[in-house]
């Protein structure tokens, strides 16, 4: 979860600054729909994405103390205002896959990669999935997107790892 952590201090200082993050690299709060009739601004996406982020930010807490049915709600939020954001789709993913719903986690991990195939974290969680649902090819494949993605990211080290370790455990 060291991850979720940095992706979000990331974000929050990119959101202070007012600097796009690069795609794939972390997660978009919000990625617009707001309007303002003034020519000046857009306040109501500003209001949307600080709403947003800091939900992120409760599900995100929740999540590291390990308690994903207490995150799904505000993230079932999230995903009601903003139904395309990859990072609540891919964190929703994760609490189903660790409370055991494998079918929904994939699901909320593929919808996430349709919106942003080179999501790290979702492809990661992917690839994890795959290994638990014994299926080494497929994890592989995220690998592989992985490495394009981000060449030695931590997140491409720990899938890499917990393939190898189930090559390891399963003699492939």
């Amino acid at each position: 979860m060291q991850a979720t952590n940095r992706a979000l201090l990331t974000f929050a200082l990119a959101l202070a600054v007012g600097v796009a993050l690069p795609n794939g690299a972390g997660f978009a709060a919000n990625s617009g729909g707001g309007s303002s009739s003034s020519g000046g601004g857009s306040t109501t996406t500003t209001t949307t994405s600080n709403s947003v982020t800091a939900m992120y930010t409760q599900a995100s807490a929740k999540v590291d103390a390990q308690d994903y049915r207490g995150a799904m709600p505000i993230l079932d939020k999230i995903i009601a205002k903003d139904p395309r954001n990859p990072d609540a789709l891919n964190l929703m993913g994760f609490c189903d896959r660790k409370l055991g719903n494998t079918d929904e986690a994939l699901e909320y991990y593929n919808k996430a990669l349709a919106i942003r195939p080179n999501h790290v974290g979702a492809n990661e969680y992917l690839g994890e999935l795959y290994l638990e649902l014994k299926n080494l090819p497929k994890a592989e494949e995220r690998l592989k997107v992985l490495a394009k993605a981000c060449n030695g990211c931590e997140e491409q080290q720990e899938l890499k790892e917990k393939i190898d370790k189930y090559k390891a455990a399963n003699n492939s």
